[in-house]
């Protein structure tokens, strides 16, 4: 990527290389957030393989799957790639075209993959197969040498979730049980919910301790969301302030909004509270 950015202006390299940064921190806790900085970056640097790559991710984890596809075509086009084949295929899983994610496990394109890509290919097929009702056909298609291996890959958990789920929707609960219980012990990262599946399949259910015992708790629930209304009120206070200071009226460039806090003489509104505290002490 860092080589890609050296093609750009240097201050146009270090904007998108802030963009693309903020899509890698937000594109798993707040995708949506993380697609508005992928914009940016490609509004700036539309012929950068590695912008379009970050685009079409951040689109993709936002379900904007025709979006997503069309980046990825480009980032493979530029870069003559095979690695993002797979996710290619499960965009087109995402557009309700499993014909397609399957036609695409049968291309050349996959014999190039790396291992991981190869197994990441697999689940697409299989996921495809589950698309079109055929589950025994996903279940066969996830049997391979990688499933039967016992070494931990970073691929492991997922790809033995994936064989539990199959058979588990096949109704083949205890083949099923043993898997969900294989997937827990190659997912060290808790990246799957293995064992909630586990738990369910086991009949054990979990109560919520968060839950308001008694009318006591729901009266402080109350009081807690009075509080948080009175926080939303002040916080919308300081930004209708901190607006105040930041716009610049003599910029040749400042607009202000009809009706826009910007427009709000403050001095006027505390003088007014003022007059009315004063004429309140003055009653009572």
């Amino acid at each position: 990527m860092r080589q890609e950015l050296l093609s750009l202006p240097k201050g146009l390299a270090e904007e998108v290389s802030r963009n693309l940064v903020m899509v890698a921190r937000l594109i798993d806790e707040d995708p949506e957030q993380a697609y508005a900085y992928a914009r940016i970056a490609l509004r700036l640097a539309s012929r950068v393989a590695a912008v379009r790559e970050a685009a079409g991710f951040a689109a993709y984890a936002t379900q904007k799957y025709s979006e997503a596809l069309a980046e990825f075509r480009a980032a493979k086009r530029m870069t003559g790639s095979v690695e993002l084949w797979p996710v290619m295929a499960d965009c087109e899983r995402g557009l309700g075209r499993p014909e397609r994610a399957l036609a695409m496990a049968g291309e050349p394109e996959v014999q190039k993959l790396d291992k991981a890509g190869q197994v990441e290919m697999r689940l697409v097929a299989a996921g495809a197969r589950r698309d079109m009702g055929e589950l025994d056909a996903a279940i066969v298609t996830l049997q391979s040498p990688e499933l039967a291996s016992n070494s931990v890959q970073p691929w492991t958990a997922r790809l033995r979730y994936a064989y539990a789920d199959a058979l588990l929707a096949a109704g083949r609960e205890d083949e099923a049980r043993e898997w969900f219980a294989k997937t827990l012990e190659a997912d060290k990262d808790g990246a799957t919910d293995a064992s909630d599946r586990l738990a369910e399949l086991d009949g054990v259910e979990f109560v919520d301790a968060s839950a308001p015992e008694d009318d006591a708790d729901v009266e402080d629930l109350g009081d807690e969301d009075d509080e948080d209304e009175d926080s939303a009120e002040v916080a919308a206070a300081e930004r209708a302030a901190d607006q105040t200071e930041y716009y610049d009226e003599d910029d040749e460039e400042y607009e202000p909004v009809a009706g826009s806090d910007a427009e709000v003489d403050l001095t006027d509104e505390i003088v007014a509270v003022e007059d009315d505290e004063r004429e309140a002490r003055d009653k009572a």
